[in-house]
């Protein structure tokens, strides 16, 4: 938990510092090339949480590895560095992701289903998550044939769960406490 909440601290600084010098839409590119590179790379992602390996040479292979981020981002891998948090670099960079997004007026709202979402229904959940929340809207759709059938639909950190599953245990604690 405190590892979010830094890493929260350190994107929120990152995005301010790179606001400051106008550069924030490069670090959003170098952050979420990272964030892809680390998630696609378990090998990459096993370096960075490593307690065996020195925290130089995970700056060396993040240098390397990404040679053409702003001198900004790379100030980030040298400051994790120096405070022993080279381990938060992929939570960092995706706090930096949401963080930026969130500063551009925009949210990605997460769609669960059991089957997926025809193109005329995933139109009309897109209009009405941007009725709701007045943003620019960015609709991930996962399937999940356990929910059986209707939807979850997460925007944040608020949750409307409209599937069977979840409409079949309400009824199961109904019936378990008449």
């Amino acid at each position: 938990m405190s590892g979010n909440r830094a890493a929260l601290r350190y994107a929120k600084a990152l995005l301010i510092a790179a606001q400051e010098q106008q550069v924030a839409q490069e670090v959003f590119d170098d952050m979420a090339l990272i964030s892809e590179s680390v998630q696609a790379s378990t090998d990459l992602e096993k370096l960075l949480v490593s307690a065996v390996v020195k925290g130089s040479v995970k700056l060396k292979v993040l240098k390397l590895g990404f040679p053409e981020v702003n001198s900004l981002t790379v100030k980030l891998f040298e400051l994790l560095d120096t405070n022993n948090r080279m381990a938060l670099m992929l939570e960092v960079a995706k706090a930096y992701v949401v963080a930026f997004d969130l500063s551009q007026g925009k949210i990605t709202a997460h769609v669960t289903t059991a089957v997926p979402m025809t193109p005329a229904l995933e139109a009309q959940v897109l209009t009405k998550v941007k009725a709701l929340t007045n943003k620019i809207v960015n609709l991930e759709q996962v399937v999940d044939p356990n929910i059986v059938g209707g939807f979850v639909l997460r925007i944040g950190d608020q949750q409307y769960d409209a599937s069977i599953t979840n409409q079949l245990n309400q009824l199961e604690r109904v019936l378990l406490t008449s």
